[in-house]
């Protein structure tokens, strides 16, 4: 059914609200009902229901949710309209229906005791036919509003939904199209990209329990870093291919060139968030990993030199997972080494490189992370795309390697200098 907005009659928002002209009244057939004709008062305007004064809670109750309106007699089963009014208040399919109570004896403690059970409204008999109507017609009209604003949000809570899924799937795709920008620049596959996103995940939730990194790792925050981890190496767009495809060891000059990578990737996703003028929490925390990745726990990384607690909890995890991938993967310059060496090394550097309580979680995951590695293994075919254009951008950027670039696989270097070691390399 469609909804129309209130206009500036009540009358018209019943109309919108309720498929028949005449809403329905659902009316305990007392004597008190009967002596006073609120049956012959209301039908004229209502559908009037009616339902035997000897009727138990459960008749009252399967009629009245099919009602717009309820008129109880609080005389009802000897007294009991109260205790009937509070339990259809209670019942979650009944409690939205206005409940209107009468009386042909009232007094100022039976009304206010009417009140406390729930009731609407509360009319002492006899009242003017027109009061009658009158009070009926807004309890109609009250609840018609309620029901309205209800699916207004219902339709509000759609379309929010939908434009969140809508914004988070262009992050999504904005993220990957900056990333795979990036990854086409570099030795890594964009399988790289994939991995260190499950590995920072894997982490994350066998760290959730810590005592130190409960607070910070919710499922919400997991999220975030999952979505964030694929930033992490955005500023090496801004470094010159002759360094960035360098397959040597790095002079120091170039070394601190390549280092700068990761203000790059700061300010990158500052410019971003001042292109959007709002922070989003997933680029903050996109910084702190393009940033501070390359830190160590003992201060010994860039671009800070932060130690221990100073480094964010998201840049600790991508550490291990970056070095983690770096080891085990291949390059057009070299074979990957295995998962055991990788733990090894990692091991070596609990408490130096970093957190000891990160590196215990990656050992208590270690196959974890085998798995991530083998299902998002690099390809031969990925890895000969990658050697092409690698030869391609040496070509049309004057970088002289100092090796010949072999195919996918290809264990036989040319190498006039040893290749760049695979831990910290950046």
């Amino acid at each position: 059914m469609a909804i129309t907005l209130p206009r500036n009659s009540t009358d018209s928002i019943v109309m919108d609200l309720f498929p028949a002209n005449k809403p329905s009244v659902l009316l305990t057939n007392t004597p008190v009902a009967c002596n006073f004709g609120i049956a012959s008062l209301l039908r004229e305007i209502y559908d009037i229901e009616t339902i035997d004064h000897d009727a138990d809670l459960m008749q009252i109750a399967s009629q009245a949710s099919a009602a717009d309106l309820i008129f109880l007699d609080i005389n009802l089963h000897g007294n009991e309209g109260h205790a009937i009014c509070r339990q259809l208040k209670d019942d979650p399919s009944t409690w939205s229906i206005p409940v209107i109570l009468f009386d042909d004896a009232t007094t100022d403690e039976k009304t206010l005791k009417g009140f406390a059970c729930g009731a609407d409204d509360y009319i002492p008999l006899p009242i003017n036919p027109a009061i009658l109507t009158a009070r009926v017609k807004a309890q109609i009209a009250r609840r018609a509003n309620i029901d309205l604003v209800r699916l207004i949000n219902e339709q509000l809570e759609e379309a929010v939904a939908k434009r969140t899924g809508e914004i988070a799937a262009v992050q999504d795709a904005t993220i990957l199209a900056m990333t795979s920008l990036a990854q086409t620049r570099d030795t890594e596959t964009g399988n790289h990209i994939r991995r260190t996103q499950h590995y920072v995940q894997a982490l994350s939730k066998q760290l959730q329990s810590h005592p130190r990194f409960s607070d910070h790792l919710t499922d919400s925050a997991i999220d975030l870093l999952f979505k964030s981890a694929p930033l992490h190496d955005i500023g090496k767009i801004g470094i010159p291919d002759r360094i960035l495809l360098k397959p040597g060891r790095f002079t120091p000059a170039e070394m601190e060139i390549m280092k700068t990578h990761t203000t790059l990737g700061r300010e990158a996703i500052e410019y971003a968030e001042s292109q959007l003028g709002c922070k989003l929490d997933f680029l903050t925390i996109a910084k702190e990993i393009a940033y501070s990745h390359q830190e160590k726990w003992d201060g010994s990384g860039y671009p800070q030199g932060l130690a221990g607690e100073e480094i964010p909890i998201s840049a600790r995890l991508m550490a291990l997972a970056d070095v983690y991938d770096a080891i085990i993967s291949r390059r057009v310059y070299k074979e990957g080494m295995p998962h055991e060496k990788a733990v090894e090394i990692i091991t070596e550097g609990k408490g130096r490189h970093f957190d000891p309580d990160i590196v215990d979680a990656f050992l208590s995951i270690a196959e974890k992370f085998k798995a991530i590695a083998a299902h998002f293994t690099d390809s031969d075919d990925d890895m000969q795309k990658k050697a092409d254009y690698l030869v391609l951008a040496t070509q049309t950027d004057h970088v002289k390697p100092s090796r010949k670039l072999e195919p996918a696989g290809s264990r036989e270097f040319h190498e006039t200098e040893s290749p760049r070691k695979e831990i910290g390399i950046w």
